[in-house]
């Protein structure tokens, strides 16, 4: 199991719309809207570390209106 924390900058006023589409996303376990220089902090959870390569580059940097990401990864 691969697990991340996931800080994610967007525009202005977008943390709410963008928050609604990360809960679509089935590996998404957690969604915070924050204040401050990163808007949302979101929880994620997959079976390796591909899988979370590959949610973070095809998903959720895909999504409109996020200007920047950085990912803590969770070890056990």
């Amino acid at each position: 199991m691969e697990k991340a924390y996931i800080l994610l900058s967007c525009e202005i006023g977008e943390e709410h719309d963008l928050a609604s589409q990360l809960r679509a996303i089935d590996e998404i376990k957690g969604i915070l809207i924050t204040f401050g220089e990163y808007d949302i902090v979101v929880e994620a959870e997959t079976t390796n570390s591909d899988k979370m390569d590959e949610l973070i580059t095809s998903k959720i940097r895909k999504l409109d209106k996020i200007r920047s990401t950085i990912t803590l990864r969770v070890t056990n």
